[in-house]
Formats: C-alpha cells, structure tokens, sequence
C-alpha cells in the first residue's frame, strides 16, 4: 500500500502561523522528520515517531522520509517559513527525481507556510509593494560569482531584494561583500530592513539606510530586505516607521 508525505510549512515561529492545513498535516503523520531546531517547534504526539537531522542532510532526509511513506506510512517533512522557498520541497523533488519509479506514485502535498521575507515586510510596512526578488547568500550549493551577478542584475533591474543566509559563521565576510556590491547600483539612502527571529519571543527589527548597514550584526535566523531606488520611509513619531515600496512607477500614469 503507498503511503503519504506532506512538506510542512510551518511559518516563522509563533503558533498563530500555522495554517490549518499544516495542523493537519503534522497531527495526521506518523512519522515526522526535519532539522531538529524545527522539529522542536512541533509539541510532540504519542505514537507518532521524530526523527532529526542536521541542517545540512536534506537529500538523506527527504530519502528517509520517502522510504517511509513508500512502505505505506504517512510522513511529514518540516520546514521553517514555507517549505518551497530554499527548503526541503526542492530535496524531495530532486530525490523524486533520481529515485526509484515508485516513489513518483506516492500522495505528495506541499503544505505552504509564511515565508520570512513575508513575516519581515509585514512588520516594517510594505517593502515588497512592488517588484522583488529573494536571494540566498549561501554558496553552499551555488558559486559566490553567481551570487554576485544576480545581486548585481537585481539592483540594476530596480528590484527590491529580499536576502536569505545572509551570514554564517562559517560565512562572516559574504554580507559586507554583498552591501559594498549593492552601492554600486544604489544610493546610500536606500532603505534595508533587518529582520531577526520574527514570529518569534525574540525577535528584532531594525530599520537603516544601505551606508549604516555594515554597521548591524545579522546571523542565520535574519532576513535583509534591501529596497529600490523608489523604496520610501515614513517616519512616525513615536512609533517604528512605515517602509513601502510604492507600487507605481514614478511617472506612469502621470
């Protein structure tokens, strides 16, 4: 008998971001896998068996689960944020890819979740009113060069830019390369929103202009959002100020 695997999104930490399908998902498997930091956010259920892994193991992890629901269990993978945005979706897919024929007949859902630069741009306003992109820093699985072209693509083009794995520790100089790249093709003024651990008890918002931004400690649990040249702040006394990216073009429809 095949069996089931969904690919949970689980939001960006807190509870109240989980959708009701991804409830479902996580209650109904009897089997859950995932990098352990993730798998902690999920209370745990009797009889339903957890298996972690590190951060770094998603194709042995996506196998594993794989296996699981082709012998007629109902797995679930968890992902922080939504699973289809530089998570475990993609390693599935690839291990469907690659792996045997059977593992193509089984019920597959992806369950979607808040990603980070939602959970981000919700909270400073609305950066992401008009045109973005999202890009990861990591040259674990692409080369630097690569990296640095799209970085470079994106501002000329006048995207907004939404940065994931900003920095590592394995990583500390990439960030600083990617702001002195970046005021190339912008001004010093342009907004950067820094976005720690949002959705979560300690979470952090910074608000700072792309000359200041060197200056402001990241790590993996931050998401950057770089705006364009038409990205605007307003400020409130008293209150955080409100960053949006208008959603017009300046002159059209003039």
């Amino acid at each position: 008998m095949s069996g089931r695997l969904a690919i949970v999104g689980l939001g960006p930490g807190d509870e109240r971001y989980l959708t009701r399908e991804a409830y479902d998902a996580l209650q109904t498997a009897d089997a859950l896998y995932g990098y352990g930091p993730y798998l902690d956010r999920v209370p745990a259920r009797q009889g339903q068996a957890r298996h972690a892994s590190d951060n770094r193991e998603e194709g042995a992890r996506a196998e594993a689960a794989l296996r699981h629901a082709a012998a007629g269990g109902c797995a679930a993978i968890v992902s922080g944020g939504d699973p289809g945005v530089f998570a475990m979706a993609a390693s599935v897919c690839e291990a469907i890819e690659s792996g045997p024929q059977t593992w193509r007949s089984l019920d597959i859902a992806i369950v979607p979740g808040i990603t980070a630069m939602l959970a981000v741009a919700a909270r400073a306003g609305a950066p992401l009113g008009h045109d973005f992109c999202a890009l990861s820093l990591s040259d674990n699985l692409k080369p630097w060069d690569v990296i640095e072209r799209r970085l470079d693509a994106a501002a000329s083009a006048g995207f907004v830019i939404a940065i994931y794995n900003p920095i590592s520790r394995a990583r500390p100089w990439q960030l600083g390369k990617a702001f002195a790249l970046l005021a190339r093709r912008l001004g010093a003024d342009t907004p950067v929103i820094f976005g720690r651990a949002v959705g979560r008890p300690d979470e952090n918002l910074t608000v700072a202009t792309l000359a200041d931004s060197g200056g402001i400690p990241a790590d993996m649990a931050s998401l950057i959002i770089v705006g364009s040249r038409e990205t605007r702040v307003i400020a409130r006394p008293g209150l955080s100020p409100l960053v949006y990216t208008p959603r017009a073009v300046e002159g059209v429809g003039a």
